[in-house]
């Protein structure tokens, strides 16, 4: 039976093994998924041991998608311009390929629910590797402006000249944000932690909407923030959990799953 994990720190709180096994279950795919905790200083050796016991392939979160970007051997393009690696896939000759689905998995889920983004303004909160993969997909879209927001201001910078290219994003400090936003993305890791990043007071138009990059059980933080902006839409981001899913394992058995049936069952739960 072919393994497959997810890594990450922590780890516990993951639904990708039971999305994955329901995706295998309607393909009629024989998988084994479950979850790997690394520690921050061995990832590398977690990954190769992995691979030792027979591992095929893995999904990376936080913290260690950029440095699964330096693991692989060849980059899919989004994976290369994203620097950060969210999917493991050893290849035939046993060469180790690095994808990144996240930012796929984000827009196909904001438009399932609706959310303008040609023409929109955009915050996103944080700089890390979860930022990283969502950046490209996100600006193919048109959107009128992106602003970064980091608790550093030079990392958020050093990000926004590495996608000027593709349109008009602006790096800054958490405290720095100006201006009137119509959708603000958490890409910071604080959610994991029932926390919620320090924020200054952010002018929202009257249809703006809020999403969480993480999920928990109930509302995240970040949530409850937009409740109290005054939001009505507040949405976290097991949809696009399972739509980057569904892009590593199509990459895995070149197979598409249907996602909507096990969205809707993880939605009930």
């Amino acid at each position: 039976m072919d393994r497959y994990t997810v890594f990450g720190n922590p780890i516990s709180q993951s639904k990708s093994p039971q999305i994955h096994q329901q995706f295998a279950e309607q393909t009629q795919q024989s998988i084994h998924y479950d979850r790997t905790l690394a520690e921050p200083d061995n990832f590398a050796e977690a990954v190769t041991q992995f691979r030792l016991a027979g591992g095929c392939g893995a999904n990376v979160t936080a913290p260690f998608k950029q440095q699964a970007f330096a693991l692989c051997q060849q980059l899919t393009e989004r994976a290369r311009r994203a620097e950060a690696v969210n999917t493991l896939y050893w290849q035939a000759d046993g060469s180790l390929l690095g994808d990144n689905t996240d930012g796929i998995g984000l827009v196909t889920d904001l438009i399932r629910l609706g959310v303008a983004l040609a023409d929109q303004r955009i915050l996103i909160l944080g700089a890390g590797g979860a930022v990283r993969g969502i950046l490209a997909p996100l600006l193919a879209q048109q959107p009128q402006r992106i602003v970064i927001a980091n608790r550093t201001e030079s990392t958020a910078q050093q990000l926004a000249n590495d996608f000027a290219d593709l349109g008009s994003v602006q790096g800054v400090g958490l405290q720095q944000i100006v201006g009137e936003f119509d959708l603000v993305l958490n890409g910071t890791a604080a959610s994991l932690t029932g926390e919620l990043p320090s924020l200054p007071k952010i002018a929202l138009s009257p249809q703006a909407v809020s999403y969480d990059l993480s999920y928990g059980t109930g509302l995240t933080p970040f949530q409850q923030w937009g409740q109290a902006q005054g939001l009505n839409a507040n949405y976290n981001g097991i949809g696009m959990l399972v739509e980057q899913a569904a892009a590593s394992f199509q990459l895995w058995r070149q197979i598409q799953p249907d996602t909507a049936t096990v969205l809707s069952r993880l939605i009930a739960e």
